[in-house]
């Protein structure tokens, strides 16, 4: 089974590519790979639970993991509390330890 890691770093509301990386990553499990989702930079405003991105819930339905990175989610003032259910914080070192899983990573 393909591994596959889509690494979002766009704000959610401010470009496309993000509700593009999520269909992209349905598309992929419905054809059978194992996808994660991993959250950078300003992709992380999407896991706000004000947010309410429906893409999320969708990716969550589909069993695919989403990864917000911990650093970007302190430097944007986002806290554990207010993260949807969802979305999981983690160091940045989970994305390298991702990457070596051998994974096709990639990156918007």
């Amino acid at each position: 089974m393909p591994s596959y890691l889509l690494i979002e770093t766009r704000d959610p509301f401010d470009s496309s590519c993000f509700i593009q990386h999520c269909e992209l990553a349905a598309a992929l499990v419905r054809d059978g790979g194992k996808v994660t989702l991993f959250l950078l930079e300003n992709g992380v405003l999407g896991a706000r639970s004000t947010a309410r991105l429906p893409q999320l819930e969708k990716l969550n339905r589909l069993g695919v993991p989403v990864l917000a990175d911990e650093f970007a989610l302190r430097e944007r003032g986002i806290s554990g509390a207010e993260i949807v259910d969802q979305v999981k914080a983690v160091p940045l070192s989970t994305l390298v330890d991702e990457l070596a899983t051998g994974a096709k990573a990639l990156w918007n």
